[in-house]
């Protein structure tokens, strides 16, 4: 029996006509649904040309610019905060000590609980009652509130995607290390985060993707990213008396697709680069085989040890 019917039962002949049919007969409802979708568009005028020319415009691309700009800066600082924060969590909640552990898995149960929107509009508001104290000015208390919300909450996500990676590295790689002598910091740092971070790479870049998406929750609490920019945009242009909310809408939905597929083809090149990596000890070069006459040869040829003597 093979692995692969171990899981299922193996379709047979009448199954896999079956299985066929319902692919094509639902890809036609999908398409049906699709074209119906745009039918309906194009017979409201979201496709004519003067709805897209605003793209055209100047102070359009700028908006747009801008909110992608912005989307990127808070994306950028939140991957870097939340990978250092899981890292830590990780390692907290693998340490001896239990109130160290259980604090840290309180942290992380927590905001793994809590939704992000309910934690990035808490910040929002304690920030902003606490702009004069904070020196906060403009719209960093926007900035940072969805920077904080979106490193504690997906800090306790990657933390449990380290912890899972740390755990599925042989036993043996550090009973071997704290053999040699090192302590349980170097073993961490040199022996299971790396062979971790290698193992995870996938997940952790999938949530990097999720981090990225979730920026476009700061149009909840008015902070100018890109989906702030796109709805400022389709409620203040108008062209021929309606709003330009579709064209819009595509756009800025085909300009994350664009980010996210980005960081997505990063990871890969990241991934194919460590696996191409020469890394470990490297195997000699085979010798050429001797036959046994060959051997017998040699050893025939070296002197015997005078008797008596040690060797």
């Amino acid at each position: 029996m093979s692995g692969a019917s171990v899981l299922y039962d193996v379709p047979g002949p009448k199954a896999k006509v079956r299985n066929r049919v319902y692919t094509v007969v639902g890809s036609l409802a999908v398409l049906a649904v699709l074209a119906f979708i745009v039918m309906r568009l194009g017979d409201k005028g979201q496709f004519d040309p003067e709805k897209w020319n605003i793209f055209n415009y100047a102070g359009v691309r700028t908006g747009i610019r801008d909110g992608v700009l912005a989307t990127l800066k808070v994306f950028a600082i939140a991957a870097v905060l939340s990978l250092v924060l899981g890292v830590l969590l990780a390692v907290a909640r693998l340490s001896d000590h239990k109130a160290v552990r259980w604090l840290a898995t309180g942290f992380i149960e927590l905001f793994r609980a809590v939704p992000l929107l309910i934690t990035v509009y808490a910040l929002w508001v304690i920030l902003l009652s606490n702009r004069d104290d904070l020196s906060l000015t403009g719209s960093q208390p926007q900035f940072w509130a969805l920077v904080l919300g979106l490193t504690v909450y997906n800090g306790s996500v990657q933390a449990e995607v380290l912890r899972a990676g740390i755990n599925s590295v042989p036993k043996g790689q550090s009973e071997a290390a704290y053999a040699l002598g090192l302590s349980k910091t170097q073993v961490m740092t040199t022996v299971l985060i790396p062979q971790a971070v290698r193992a995870m790479m996938p997940t952790i870049i999938s949530q990097l993707v999720v981090t990225l998406k979730d920026t476009s929750l700061g149009f909840i609490i008015t902070y100018e990213e890109l989906l702030y920019s796109a709805r400022q945009m389709s409620t203040n242009i108008i062209v021929n008396g309606e709003d330009v909310y579709v064209p819009v809408i595509i756009v800025t939905g085909s300009i994350y697709v664009a980010m996210c597929l980005a960081l997505s083809a990063l990871a890969n090149w990241i991934e194919r680069r460590g696996r191409r990596a020469k890394t470990g000890i490297g195997v000699a070069e085979a010798g050429e085989p001797v036959a046994a006459t060959d051997a017998l040869e040699v050893s025939d040829a070296v002197p015997a040890a005078p008797a008596g003597k040690d060797n």
